[in-house]
């Protein structure tokens, strides 16, 4: 019998330590093509930013958003992370400019970047976020995403898990 206590009381610490720290998260929309596709499933690591540091450019983050789904549940959006809190962005001619240089973008769809953006100052506590599928991507130059508040990302994207070919650490392009 205290063999079976041990073992219930080790899955019990095992799975609250993996509900505070994980979520196991599937892809929906293709936003982010080409780096992740449509029923990928990704782990978010919901401490990374509490344990870790702050967000940094070019982090694919998961975040809450005011959009609603079709069932009327609030729709997660996944985003990587382009402008940083204060920084002046700038969107023209298929370019992203942070304060007047332009962002090399080698991970985008294509390496265009849609719509006209002029001294947009991010504000203070907040993320600039697109999607990698610069042309499908609702992200922070729409009106009904906006900016992204530090306290509505949910967690870092940190590992792939399926599919089994493209297992892996998901790798910030800044940091290479």
């Amino acid at each position: 019998m205290k063999e079976w206590i041990k073992d219930i009381l080790i899955a019990v610490v095992i799975a609250v330590v993996v509900i505070q720290f994980i979520k196991p998260t599937v892809v929906k929309q293709s936003s982010m093509e080409p780096n992740f596709y449509e029923n990928d499933y990704l782990f978010v690591s919901k401490q990374s930013y509490k344990l870790f540091g702050d967000p940094q450019r070019g982090d694919v983050v998961v975040v809450h958003s005011s959009l609603v789904q079709d069932n009327g549940d609030e729709k997660m959006l996944i985003k990587r992370i382009v402008g940083m809190p204060g920084e002046i962005i700038d969107i023209h001619d298929g370019q992203v400019y942070i304060n007047g240089e332009a962002l090399a973008e080698d991970y985008t769809k294509e390496g265009y970047t849609g719509g006209e953006l002029e001294n947009y100052v991010v504000p203070q506590g907040e993320y600039f976020c697109m999607g990698d599928n610069r042309r499908v991507s609702i992200d922070s130059r729409d009106s009904s995403v906006g900016c992204i508040p530090r306290d509505e990302i949910v967690g870092k994207v940190v590992l792939r898990l399926y599919p089994f070919s493209e297992f892996g650490i998901i790798r910030n392009p800044f940091d290479e």
